[in-house]
Parts: structure tokens; C-alpha cells; sequence
């Protein structure tokens, strides 16, 4: 089924997936432990649980369309519709008992987002962003221009923190949060709880869903080597970062550009 827009029937199967993952990350949270993977991240159980109930799922409800998940393969599918799954971003807070992570899911057509699901467990919080279409949160549409707040905060990765050592005699320009899920960090920008956010080196599906949550809300992203608009079928994304500067308004990019450019240097 590479039709472009998924059903209605599609999206509630969706839900419920995504509602049977999430009940089982909170029964786990706070009694389960990590290990580390081979890129020094870590991994639960809950983990590969979850990547495998999502995925399956996913063929079930969209079958024949590729996907590539975090916890499972890694190349880019071949089909003309296919899915990125992040099924736990946060595994470090996750772990260490900070309730704050999230269920990353997006369908992608044409090598671009079409539609896509951020999941908040903890807070209850459901996201889901369609191309042209807008945001929902808690199947209640956002209007883009709802989150005008004047926010001075910054979202940074714990890789990108290393930007204030490179340019110690500089103020950076705006009070800095760490909240360790490169999904959220984005996030927040789109919701305007943030103005900005860096990330040194989130992969596809850190970012896959977020992505068009920022689009939709009129938010810009400035892709600062990678261009994810630049990929080809069977490419191994395994170990490619896109590194990027989101932010309310393309004013707002220009601010922090400088301080993103450092991570390249």
C-alpha cells in the first residue's frame, strides 16, 4: 500500500499500537536496567521490545511499506512509502529513572515526511503531524501561530554543549536546557517552550518525526552538513549524523548560527 495519506482505520491502529507500547515503557520504567551498545549508547530490553512490536505492527497496518528502525535495519527501504522508528528516544533517561522520553514514528513518501507520531508516555502527550495538514496533540489541532510565547531558552544536545568551550568569550544568547531526547529538544521548539535547539549528532530517527512537527508549525530547520532531502534507497544511515539549528523563525536561526557552525569545525 504506497498510497500517500494513510486511512482513517490506518491512524486508530496506529494509536493503539503506539498505546500498547507505551503501557508497557511505563510498567518497565524504574525497574529495568541498561547495557551499552557498541556506540557506547544504551539499550534495554524495553528497548528491542519495543522496536519489535512496533515493526511488526507496522506490517500489519502498512504492508509492503519498508521501514528502518533505531533497533533493526538500518538501510533506507526501497519502497516508495516506507517508516523511521526511533521506539524509545531517551534510553539514558529512561534508564536512570528521569521520566522524560519519547515513541518517535514516521512515514515517509517520496524520500519526505508525510505523516508522523511523537509519543510523551509520562506526560500523556500524543503528537500526530500529516504534510499540509497540520498538528494534533491529544487529537486536538495546534494552530501554528497558538505557540507565539517569547521564550529565551535554548535546546542543547550533550554533544552540542562543547560549542561554549570552542567560543568562551562570547554570551551565548539564550538560557540553555538539556533534555536529553533530540525528539523533544525539537519539540519544544515547535511548541515554543524553546526558541531554538542544536543538535550535533542526531540520527534519522532522532529527528524523522519532530521534523515534520517543526514543518507544520512554521518552524525552520537549518541542516548544517547532511541534507536527509539527499537520501537514496539502500543507504546505510547507520552512521550518518545531521547535524542542525531549529527555531521558531528563520531570525531566530541566524541568531544561533554562528554557535552551530562551531560543530563542524
Amino acid at each position: 500500500m504506497n498510497q500517500s495519506n494513510l486511512t482513517k482505520k490506518q491512524i486508530k491502529e496506529l494509536y493503539s499500537l503506539f498505546e500498547l507500547v507505551s503501557q508497557r515503557q511505563l510498567k518497565d520504567f524504574g525497574n529495568i536496567s541498561a547495557r551499552n551498545k557498541s556506540d557506547g549508547s544504551l539499550i534495554t530490553s524495553c528497548d528491542l521490545w519495543s522496536d519489535k512490536t512496533i515493526v511488526e505492527g507496522l506490517s500489519r497496518i502498512a504492508p509492503n511499506e519498508g521501514v528502518l528502525s533505531e533497533e533493526g535495519g538500518k538501510l533506507i527501504p526501497s519502497s516508495n512509502a516506507y517508516w523511521i522508528v526511533d521506539p524509545l528516544d531517551g534510553t539514558t533517561n529512561f534508564a536512570a529513572g528521569i521520566p522524560y522520553w519519547s515513541i518517535s514514528v514516521a512515514r515517509f513518501v517520496e524520500g519526505r515526511p508525510q505523516s508522523s507520531f511523537l509519543i510523551i508516555p509520562t506526560l500523556n502527550k500524543k503528537f500526530l503531524s500529516i504534510k499540509d495538514k497540520g498538528v494534533w496533540l491529544n487529537n486536538k489541532k495546534i494552530e501554528a501561530n497558538q505557540n507565539n510565547r517569547k521564550s529565551d531558552c535554548v535546546s542543547l544536545c550533550s554533544r552540542s554543549i562543547k560549542i561554549l568551550q570552542k567560543n568562551p568569550n562570547s554570551i551565548f544568547p539564550g538560557k540553555i536546557r538539556l533534555l536529553g531526547v533530540s525528539s523533544l529538544n525539537l519539540t519544544s521548539v515547535a511548541m515554543g517552550q524553546t526558541f531554538g535547539a542544536i543538535e550535533s549528532t542526531p540520527k534519522i530517527w532522532d529527528i524523522a518525526a519532530a521534523w515534520l512537527l517543526l514543518e507544520e508549525l512554521n518552524c525552520s530547520i537549518d541542516w548544517l552538513d547532511t541534507d536527509p532531502l539527499n537520501l537514496i534507497s539502500g543507504q546505510d544511515l547507520s552512521e550518518v549524523n545531521f547535524p542542525l539549528i531549529a527555531g521558531r523563525t528563520i531570525e531566530q536561526i541566524k541568531v544561533l548560527k554562528p554557535w552551530g557552525n562551531l560543530l563542524l569545525k
